[in-house]
């Protein structure tokens, strides 16, 4: 199947000739002013998809409702076979700069560095793998990219409602699988750092509230299931906290914002505060504190429709699911 499905891998002149006939087919019967006002991501996904063969497509192509386009996990391949059992040398480079695109000009330099470092024992970004949901140009679709801490989607919201097309993963273990209290040089630590700040502005009644024992197990999907629910939840509500804690917690949630593009993070935010900013809950876990500093390594924000779950023990975990609606 390897060498077969690489066969059919387009010659590259064929390979821009279909991804201009892609281009050119525009999006689920839109203009072509309205194909180019689209993300870069979601027309570059249109291009790699004009540019698959019949047996790419086999392998990596569904339909939009398939079990598969919603999965979630720490370490995991969509489909079994990987970018370079798959695609040609310009379709990988497309997938390059379709991931590329859903993370921010300010941090997209470590989410690649992160990536790099903890796929580099599998073979780096070439390991990773893909899947297309839907038919991009003929209406909704999903591309979803995953590997070692890596479940990243691009829809162009074919879904209404639902921040980054569904939950996703990101993570990293800088200094091998165990880290250090400070957690030296991971990408994501600085977000932890931030939360911290809001657990030091509390007062001992507000703490007592907010810190817990034991976090929520990693499960897949049922790590950051939603419950609807506005009361109830675990931590501090946000109604507890003063205007300037709330300016914290703001924060945050900018930050844990900060690695992907504008449009995803606007939509983010946008959907938090229509399910309501005071329906949060923020907690923090001293039973999983590294190296037993005092800075909690685990924590997280959690609403009626959405959870934010960090978990920095043994090294940072992050799961992300917020949607209009549980």
């Amino acid at each position: 199947m390897k060498n077969k499905i690489l066969s059919a891998a387009p010659s590259r002149r064929q390979f821009i000739l279909n991804g201009a006939q892609a281009l050119a087919a525009g999006w689920a019967g839109s203009s072509l002013a309205e194909t180019a006002s689209m993300p870069r991501s979601e027309t570059l996904v249109q291009q790699l998809y004009g540019s698959l063969k019949e047996e790419q497509r086999k392998a990596l192509c569904f339909a939009y409702d398939d079990p598969r386009r919603l999965k979630v996990d720490n370490n995991w391949h969509i489909v079994p076979q990987r970018l370079r059992d798959t695609l040609g040398a310009d379709q990988q480079d497309l997938v390059r700069q379709i991931f590329d695109g859903l993370h921010s000009e300010e941090y997209k330099k470590e989410v690649w560095r992160q990536f790099d470092h903890d796929n580099k024992g599998d073979g780096g970004f070439a390991s990773s793998s893909i899947a297309l949901f839907g038919e991009p140009g003929q209406g909704k679709f999903q591309f979803v990219l995953t590997g070692r801490h890596c479940t990243r989607r691009c829809d162009g919201d074919s879904e209404a409602g639902v921040a980054f097309g569904g939950p996703i993963f990101y993570g990293h273990a800088a200094k091998g699988f165990y880290e250090k209290p400070g957690h030296e040089g991971n990408a994501y630590w600085f977000q932890a750092k931030r939360a911290n700040e809001v657990f030091q502005a509390l007062d001992g009644r507000q703490r007592e509230l907010a810190l817990l024992g034991d976090a929520r197990d990693e499960a897949g999907n049922k790590t950051i299931k939603l419950t609807g629910k506005t009361k109830g939840l675990e931590g501090i509500p946000m109604t507890e906290l003063s205007a300037d804690q709330k300016g914290l917690v703001r924060l945050v949630l900018a930050d844990l914002l900060k690695p992907f593009r504008k449009e995803d993070a606007a939509e983010t935010l946008k959907l938090i505060e229509a399910a309501g900013f005071d329906h949060l809950h923020m907690a923090f876990y001293k039973n999983h504190d590294v190296g037993e500093d005092g800075v909690w390594d685990v924590w997280q924000i959690e609403g009626p429709s959405m959870v934010w779950y960090f978990r920095g023990d043994p090294h940072v975990h992050c799961w992300a699911h917020i949607r209009e609606s549980a």
